[in-house]
This record gives structure tokens, sequence and C-alpha cells, in this order.
């Protein structure tokens, strides 16, 4: 499996990505995370895959902060490096102002910018979630829409086998499939609380449900939700399930 991190802009972002680079196969760059003004995930994740060539850089791409000729701009930027690819969801809520609702969906934005920005290498992905009460079926149809690529989101043991389903039809469609991996940890229960989500494994438990991972999905997304010396001993310990 690839290992990504969950990769928090700072303004010391890149002193960050030097001390993660040899732990991981790459980075997904989280864009404002709940809403709050943050470094652009997309400019931070160009500038990451030009130091780090060799590396997976893939951003989220929050729509609800965006106007289409934004969205356009940044994405015409993500194509031109090339990133390896963009997570479009409309997100969280802004911390400050409105949402724009310009485009109603990632589905409409994904071919904005696919027939009207015409871009010409970026891969472009869906966020899949355990929590949305949507059926399965409706749920592949999705899979099976005009994505690139999935990250799947709220993996649990609850979810695991729902999880399973959705690799299977990514397999037989040929479309890469990450799977976030949100680790609890004492100095994290409070952030934990805030996100909303369910953590897939207790530090102990990380390796035994790493393990199931194996052939399930093309990689995890690893993350301790802003424990970051969690983050380090959390990718320490799935340096085993990395693909050479």
């Amino acid at each position: 499996m690839k290992i990504l991190h969950e990769f928090v802009p700072t303004r010391k972002f890149l002193k960050l990505a030097e001390e993660t680079k040899n732990l991981v196969d790459g980075w997904n760059v989280t864009d404002s995370a709940a809403g709050m003004p943050a470094p652009s995930g997309t400019a931070i994740s160009c500038l990451l895959k030009t130091r780090y060539p060799e590396k997976i850089v893939i951003p989220i791409f929050i729509l609800h902060y965006k106007g289409p000729v934004e969205v356009g701009g940044l994405a015409l930027a993500a194509d031109a490096v090339p990133l390896d690819g963009l997570v479009l969801t409309m997100g969280d809520i802004p911390k400050y102002g409105e949402p724009i609702k310009m485009l109603k969906n990632s589905e409409e934005a994904r071919d904005f910018l696919k027939k009207t920005v015409r871009l010409k290498n970026l891969k472009l992905g869906c966020l899949l979630s355990a929590r949305l009460a949507a059926s399965m079926e409706s749920t592949l149809a999705r899979v099976r829409g005009d994505w690139d690529f999935v990250f799947f989101m709220r993996l649990d043991d609850k979810s695991f086998d729902q999880l399973k389903v959705i690799a299977e039809e990514c397999k037989r469609l040929n479309k890469p499939i990450y799977s976030y991996f949100l680790v609890g940890t004492p100095k994290n229960a409070e952030m934990v609380k805030m996100i909303g989500w369910p953590v897939t494994a207790t530090m102990d438990r990380a390796e035994e449900f790493a393990a199931k991972l194996e052939g399930v999905v093309d990689g995890i997304i690893a993350t301790c939700a802003g424990d970051y010396e969690g983050d380090k001993e959390l990718l320490e310990r799935l340096q085993k399930f990395r693909s050479r």
C-alpha cells in the first residue's frame, strides 16, 4: 500500500514535510480545515510536488470557499505542475463569510473542470463518506461516474465491509482508492470529538487494522488529527505496509 500523511499546512510546512518525507509515499493536503483560513492546500501542494517530485501529492479542494474562476485557476495550476490529483468536495462551511454555492456539488465542479476549463493532466477524485445515508447502490453509482479515483472517509470496524464492496468496484473499474486512517490518541481526544469522525483504530491496534487493508485499498491516509508526535509514531508503525 501507499502510505500518505494527512498534511495540515502551516507557515512551517516545508520543515514539517522535510521531517516526514522518508516515512511517507506522499501527502494528502488539507484545504482550510474546519473553515479556518490556512495556507492554500493547492498552492502548498504545488510547492511540495516541485520540491519532492517522486512523492504523491493530492490536495483536498473545498468548493464552499471558491467561485468558479478560482476553482478553474487553482485547478489549472495543479494541472500545470502536475499534481497527482485533486479531491473535490463541498466541504466545511467557512468560519467567516458565507458558503459559495455557484457550483452546486462535486459532480458539477468536476464536469466544469473537465469540459469548460479543459484540464489536460490532472486526475479528479470524489470523497465518499461512510456516514452518508445513501444506499450502497447509489454510492457505487457515484463511483462509476466520471471520476479518476476515490477517497473514503470515516473508516472503522463498522464501515470496513462497506469499504470492501466499494474497493472491489474500484478495482473492477481500475480506479485507485485511498482510505483515511484516523488513529485516536490521548492527546487528540478533544480534536476527534470536534471533527466528529469515528477513529479507525487506537495506536495499539493501528498495525492490526492496517493489515486488514492490504489488498483492499491502494493506499491509506494516516493521521492522528492534531497530535503531531502521534503522527510520527503512527507513520513509523506503518512502514512495514509500504509498497516499494
